[in-house]
């Protein structure tokens, strides 16, 4: 609908009274509508016509504004842009998405001539560079940079200036936007408030208890003694052989990492930042896996070095090694491709690759690095010039087979060629790096998986709707796979650190912090501290090094964090990230079968803002930790 501007003349007074709306075009999912009204009224009909013909006129800009509504109701991460074109000739309006790197102009509206204008739905999850160009596209009017807010009306006015020569688009917002992180706000208070319960309330019944306990017995065997406690139950058997008390931070990260990535398969409430980066950069969605990943090379650490100080011989290992990877690799295949509602289980949709089939594999290969190469007890210490750096150098073999797998990663990714792609080829593809490699998506990554699993793979990459891409991506594809090995075997350091220094939480703290800024000068310098423009940019579909020194040096930051909190201080007990943790593999599966049905979710109908979104993704997530929480009351753990 056209809206007169300040800048119009003012038609009431003319010989001949016309009111005309124009012809509007609304872009809603690709679907083009237009719309022509009009009025007309003689100078020399008479007070009563007139009358008449202005209640007319009103009745149709009543009905055509509302039909306007209609039209252009905006969902989330949508915005209203209104073009006015009033110049004499048509111009033609395209628009980039400042995340798209080096993408080409789409093109957006074409609008005619003399006071009409053109409706538009943007996207506002990123920022927007528009230009206008004239009807031939033979010259640039006007072009600028901008992010619209979520649920804003916005006009942009075409003129002319200077006799025709010089041309501006001015800028007007019609309906303000609405605040998109309310709804969040709202969430994080409500739920750092949760948090805070389960901290503090715990650690008053604690305290409540301690001081009862010293208050009614004197007995010094019967005292608490908070600070010395966690420090001799962290990981290793006492001299009398007991059990290894559990590394309660192990769960809880395992668990964080977990609630996280359930959060987020819900839809995040619908945020961008809760999705996976369209290409290259880092959002918390990509943060959840390579978690995963590090947990389990710490895991394997210390569940193996217990069994081997048990006695259990290589064999045992073996089998037991052998099986969990086959079974974690059956249920990536026949349960996450498989819901009740696509139908029979069919090979011509299945996908091969998939999260539970990487982990299997990186699984596989870190509990072999351990079996072989492991210590079954830390040595006796000696004079050494490498001392301080035992817990890398004992374990050279390890380290150079991981070294050797990064190279081969390292010459594959940048010298394999790859047919009509440029050597060592990074981007999306698509209409990105100006169009030149339509079908480079992912390089030499996404050439290997094409040329092995066909179209049994992922068909609907990140890249796809920004990048316009048509290639199938897996993002757990086989190249990746080498350094999901690599981050595994960071966690592996992390284990072998608790090992080594068991009793000297301080040692183990600085290590992990000394590693934690490695990896991330390491990221730095990798990815020049931008997201596209680095060596080798930070890339959760590459699982590119950058990716992976990056979470790295995050998963020791939060192991360290939590490992301080929970099991030297004694602060917190882990709650109720703890429940997750100890059954993830039920949760994982369980949310994946059955998370898109009553009641952890439903058909939303309020689409226009995040509450619904927000809260159906909170409210899932949550029945997920309660189902955990109840089956550790019942002692009931899903074992693999």
């Amino acid at each position: 609908m056209h809206t007169p501007h300040p800048t119009e003349p003012n038609m009431s007074g003319s010989a001949v009274c016309v009111l005309t709306f124009g012809r509007g075009y609304m872009a809603v999912s690709g679907i083009k509508t237009s719309s022509r009204t009009g009025a007309f009224c003689s100078r020399n009909i008479m007070d009563s016509g007139r009358a008449l013909c202005a209640v007319l006129a009103a009745l149709l800009l009543i009905s055509s504004g509302s039909a306007g509504t209609i039209q252009t109701a905006l969902k989330i991460n949508q915005a209203l842009l209104t073009f006015h074109n009033q110049l004499t000739e048509e111009v033609q309006v395209s628009f980039t998405s400042d995340y798209c790197y080096k993408c080409l102009f789409q093109h957006l509206a074409s609008v005619t001539p003399n006071n009409n204008n053109a409706s538009v739905i943007i996207s506002t999850q990123f920022s927007l560079t528009v230009q206008v160009e004239s009807g031939g596209g033979s010259s640039t009017l006007c072009r600028w940079r901008q992010t619209y807010q979520e649920g804003g009306h916005y006009s942009v006015w075409i003129q002319a200036r200077d006799h025709l020569v010089n041309h501006t688009c001015s800028h007007s917002t019609d309906r303000p936007p609405h605040n998109v992180y309310l709804p969040i706000i709202a969430a994080a208070l409500l739920l750092a408030a949760t948090a805070l319960l389960f901290v503090v309330v715990p650690l008053i019944h604690r305290r409540r208890g301690a001081f009862l306990r010293a208050a009614c017995c004197q007995d010094p065997q019967n005292s608490v003694d908070d600070d010395g406690a966690p420090e001799t139950a962290v990981v290793a058997a006492d001299s009398r052989g007991t059990r290894p008390a559990r590394l309660l931070s192990l769960d809880t990260f395992r668990g964080f990492a977990l609630t996280v990535m359930v959060f987020v398969n819900y839809g995040g409430g619908g945020y961008w930042f809760f999705e996976h980066a369209p290409w290259n950069g880092l959002t918390v969605a990509d943060l959840v896996m390579p978690w995963f990943v590090f947990i389990m090379g710490t895991s394997v650490v210390l569940a193996f070095s217990s069994m081997q100080r048990r006695g259990v011989g290589r064999r045992q290992l073996l089998g037991k090694i052998t099986w969990r990877t086959v079974v974690l690799m059956l249920l990536g295949f026949c349960f996450l491709n498989y819901s009740p509602r696509d139908g029979p289980l069919s090979w011509s949709w299945l996908r091969i690759p998939g999260v539970l089939q990487r982990l299997a594999f990186t699984y596989f290969v870190l509990s072999l690095l351990q079996t072989f190469w492991g210590r079954k007890a830390i040595p006796e210490s000696e004079n050494h010039w490498w001392n301080p750096v035992q817990d890398v150098v004992l374990f050279w073999p390890q380290w150079l087979l991981i070294f050797l797998l990064e190279t081969l990663w390292l010459c594959i990714t940048f010298l394999m060629p790859v047919p009509n792609c440029p050597t060592g080829y990074l981007g999306a593809g698509g209409i990105g790096d100006h169009g030149l490699y339509p079908n480079c998506t992912g390089g030499a990554a996404g050439s290997i998986d094409r040329w092995m699993f066909g179209d049994n793979m992922y068909r609907y990459p990140t890249c796809k709707k920004l990048y316009r891409t048509e290639q199938p991506y897996d993002p757990e594809g086989v190249l990746g796979t080498i350094n999901s090995i690599v981050m595994g075997f960071l966690g592996m350091q992390a284990g072998k650190i608790i090992v080594f220094y068991k009793r000297k939480s301080g040692h183990i703290l600085w290590r992990y912090l000394t590693w934690a800024v490695i990896l991330g000068i390491s990221a730095a310098i990798l990815s020049k501290c931008t997201r596209d423009g680095g060596f080798i940019p930070v890339n959760k579909n590459l699982w590119s090094l950058s990716y992976v020194t990056c979470t790295g040096a995050l998963s020791f930051l939060l192991l360290g964090g939590m490992y301080f909190l929970i099991d030297v201080r004694g602060w917190w007990g882990g709650q109720p990230f703890l429940y997750p943790g100890m059954n993830s593999i039920l949760v994982y599966v369980g949310h994946s079968l059955l998370g898109f049905y009553f009641p952890f979710s439903w058909n939303m109908r309020f689409q226009d803002s995040h509450w619904e979104f927000l809260f159906q993704g909170v409210w899932g997530t949550s029945l997920w930790v309660l189902a955990a929480y109840l089956l550790y009351r019942k002692a009931f753990f899903l074992r693999i």
